[in-house]
């Protein structure tokens, strides 16, 4: 069979350099050809360089005239090559009617040296969901490489290390109960360019008294929302199953 393609080749593309014939049908009414480009590479048309990069392939039909009889269809697929210089040859394009005045060679030198170059290693920067999870946990949980990307944060950003030193400042007062040290965290959280603590600090500051006596007095209302909660989940298992006084009962036997 493979004898029989090479001559297929000679006969049918002799004129025609890179062109393999990969399979032939014949029929009553049309003769196929399937044929597919062999090139290694090809010129740019733009800049005129050579590429072996295949960037892909599509298919053409060119036009053969009938053979005893029959209409031939000739399928070639053809290759499609990278030029390494397009990126190149883009820009020379675009900074020409810019006023530049070199020519496309340096251009394309030029982005070659850049390609070429090594590049400086550079950390990778921490996302805000990870910033934000350094600021909110105690600092004693944190491993030491978190505790360095947090204060090389710290130091890079204004914001961030004031927004750290409020958020410590207020677990301090809620875990040891002092809320006598509301009035100052408020004045100073309001003294940065912080807008979201600002809001939280003018909402605290509506209801200054109930915040103080919650960082201040040991009661709170923890087993009331944990009643309130319990009745919300009965009613929702109970909804459009029974009336209100089984769920009476439920609430009150529970």
């Amino acid at each position: 069979m493979t004898e029989i393609l090479l001559r297929l080749d000679e006969l049918l593309f002799s004129s025609i350099a890179d062109v393999a014939v990969l399979s032939v049908d014949v029929n009553i009414a049309i003769v196929r050809v399937d044929v597919r480009c062999t090139a290694a590479g090809a010129s740019c048309p733009g800049c005129g360089a050579w590429s072996a990069r295949v960037h892909g392939s599509y298919l053409r039909f060119p036009a053969d005239v009938p053979s005893a009889g029959r209409s031939v269809v000739l399928q070639l697929r053809v290759r499609r090559f990278t030029c390494r210089n397009a990126d190149a040859w883009k820009l020379w394009e675009e900074i020409v009617p810019l006023s530049y005045k070199g020519s496309y060679q340096h251009v394309r030198a030029y982005l070659r040296l850049k390609r070429t170059s090594p590049r400086p290693v550079t950390a990778r920067q921490p996302s805000p969901q990870a910033v934000a999870g350094w600021i909110l946990r105690r600092p004693g949980t944190l491993s030491e490489t978190e505790h360095l990307h947090l204060k090389k944060v710290r130091a890079n950003c204004r914001e961030i290390d004031a927004l750290t030193r409020h958020v410590r400042s207020f677990v301090t007062m809620l875990t040891e109960r002092q809320g006598e040290r509301l009035p100052d965290w408020l004045d100073a959280v309001r003294q940065d360019n912080l807008p979201s603590l600002h809001a939280l600090a003018a909402g605290i500051d509506r209801d200054r008294d109930a915040v103080v006596a919650g960082l201040t007095l040991p009661w709170n209302s923890g087993v009331v929302e944990g009643h309130v909660n319990r009745i919300k989940m009965l009613k929702r298992q109970m909804f459009g199953r029974a009336g209100f006084a089984l769920l009476r009962k439920r609430v009150l036997m529970s």
